[in-house]
């Protein structure tokens, strides 16, 4: 599945989707079939303030445990509780529901250094 248009993607493949003030945050496709299976996800909780490019959480799969960073600053206002009781939403949706954290955005500079979906789908292709 190609990354959608929407949003944007960093090297460590988050991506991010803006809407106003509040980003929503989440893995790829190319980096969920990395991992394979999702087992495990824990993000920062809700009021959590970090800087961009700070680490918001992890991601425990069956091969690895992952960093997840978001190149925002801001503050957590929303977990997706779902993937506490079901993990692999991440794997079935990573783009729908199975996305990781809302944040309030401070500042959002940091995003300038992410790509947008066509430069990012030409660089992984899935």
């Amino acid at each position: 599945m190609p990354a959608p248009s929407d949003r944007v993607y960093s090297e460590s493949h988050e991506w991010h989707k803006l809407d106003g003030d509040t980003l929503t945050l989440g893995l790829t496709q190319f980096a969920v079939d990395a991992l394979t299976d999702v087992t495990y996800v824990q993000m920062k909780p809700v009021g959590t303030k970090f800087k961009s490019g700070d680490i918001v959480g992890e991601v425990e799969s069956v091969k690895t445990t992952s960093d997840i960073y978001c190149f925002a600053s801001g503050e957590v206002i929303e977990v997706n509780a779902a993937l506490a009781d079901d993990p692999g939403l991440l794997n079935s949706d990573p783009y729908g529901k199975g996305w990781l954290i809302k944040v309030k955005v401070s500042d959002k500079s940091g995003l300038s250094s992410c790509m947008p979906a066509d430069k990012y789908n030409a660089a992984h292709p899935t």
